[in-house]
C-alpha cells in the first residue's frame, strides 16, 4: 500500500529525514517510535504534503501512485488521513459542516456523487455515537472549547466519517487520560483494523500500543529507521530507553 524508499527531506535548510525506507501492506499497523527530533512528525507531514517540507531525494508510492507528485487534497482523496498531535481549532466553522464538506470534496475527487444532508447525518451520528460524542458537540465550531480528550475523540469521528485507506496518526495518545486512551484505541481498531487498510502510528510511549497492538515497531533515529521488531520492541524501549538501544 505504502512504499517509502531512501526518503530525504529538509525543513528550511535543515536535513531531517536522511534515507528513510519503509513499506506498509494492507491490513498492517506499524508503530514509529524514537527520541525527540528524530523526524517522526516530519515523516507524517512529508507524506501528507504539508508546505515547508522539501523532499530532496527518494520516492513514495501509495496505492500504485507517486504520492509526492500529488497535492495535499489529492492525497486525501486518494485515501490518506493525517491525525494531528495537537488538533487545531477553527472558530466560526461548524464541525458537522466542516466534515460534510471535507467528505464530499474527497468524494468529488474520486468521481463519486456527494452525500445529501440526511445521508451524511446518518453516518455522522453513527460515528459520534461509537466515540461517545453527542451531535451537539458536532454542531459546535471545530474543536473550539474541547478538552484534549474531546479533540482526539473528534478526530476519530473525522477518521470514521472520511474512512481512509491509510491513517498516519501523530502522537494520538498525547494528552489523553486512561479512559480517553482506551476509547481512542478502540476507535482506531474499529475503523482501521481491516484487511484493506493500514495505519502508521507515531508515538513516544508504549501505552497506546496496549490497545492498538502493532504488527511492527520501528525505531526512527537520526532521520532513518535504525531497528524494526514486533510489539515486544516497544516494551524494550519503554524499559531501557533509546540511549541504551543505541549503545
Amino acid at each position: 500500500m505504502l512504499k517509502i524508499e531512501n526518503l530525504h527531506a529538509n525543513v528550511g535548510d535543515k536535513p531531517i529525514l536522511k534515507g528513510l525506507t519503509l513499506s506498509l501492506n494492507p491490513g498492517e499497523i506499524h508503530a514509529i517510535m524514537g527520541p525527540n527530533g528524530a523526524g517522526k512528525s516530519t515523516l507524517g507531514y512529508v507524506l501528507s504534503g504539508r508546505p515547508g517540507y522539501e523532499v530532496t531525494e527518494g520516492s513514495v508510492t501509495f496505492q500504485g501512485q507517486d504520492l509526492l507528485s500529488l497535492a495535499p487534497h489529492e492525497r486525501a482523496a486518494a485515501g490518506l488521513f493525517l491525525g494531528f498531535q495537537y488538533p487545531v481549532e477553527i472558530p466560526g466553522v461548524s464541525n458537522v459542516q466542516f466534515l460534510r464538506e471535507s467528505l464530499n470534496a474527497q468524494r468529488k475527487g474520486r468521481g463519486e456523487a456527494p452525500l445529501s444532508g440526511a445521508e451524511f447525518l446518518k453516518i455522522a451520528r453513527a460515528q459520534a455515537g461509537d466515540m461517545g460524542m453527542d451531535m451537539d458537540m458536532l454542531k459546535r465550531p471545530v474543536n473550539v472549547g474541547f478538552s484534549g480528550g474531546e479533540k482526539k475523540r473528534n478526530e476519530m469521528v473525522q477518521m470514521g466519517i472520511i474512512d481512509p485507506a491509510l491513517a498516519i496518526l501523530d502522537e494520538t495518545d498525547s494528552g489523553l487520560d486512561i479512559d480517553a486512551l482506551r476509547v481512542v484505541g478502540d476507535g482506531i481498531n474499529r475503523i482501521m483494523r481491516k484487511p484493506d487498510k493500514a495505519v502508521l502510528l507515531i508515538t513516544h510511549y508504549q501505552r497506546l500500543l496496549d490497545y492498538v497492538r502493532p504488527d511492527f515497531v520501528h525505531v526512527l533515529d537520526g532521520g532513518r529507521i535504525t531497528r524494526t521488531g514486533g510489539a515486544e520492541l516497544a516494551l524494550e524501549l519503554e524499559r531501557d530507553g533509546y540511549k541504551e538501544l543505541a549503545a
